[in-house]
């Protein structure tokens, strides 16, 4: 989408070139704001606050502290 004419934002969101909005949501990050312990949910969702693309590793990290 981004490729070609759209651009990235924050938290996985981007714009494809006719101006409609997608936010890419790997299940690793819904199933980490998801956790029981919500603490660890909390962490996760800090980490991806702070992310243009989400990236994988560093929510995972987060989970386990």
């Amino acid at each position: 989408m981004v490729g070609h004419g759209g651009q990235a934002s924050a938290c996985g969101w981007c714009k494809d070139r006719w101006g409609v909005s997608w936010q890419i949501t790997p299940r690793v990050l819904l199933q980490a704001i998801a956790h029981p312990d919500a603490a660890a949910a909390r962490r996760a969702f800090i980490a991806m606050m702070g992310m243009g693309k989400i990236d994988i590793a560093a929510i995972e990290a987060a989970l386990r502290g």
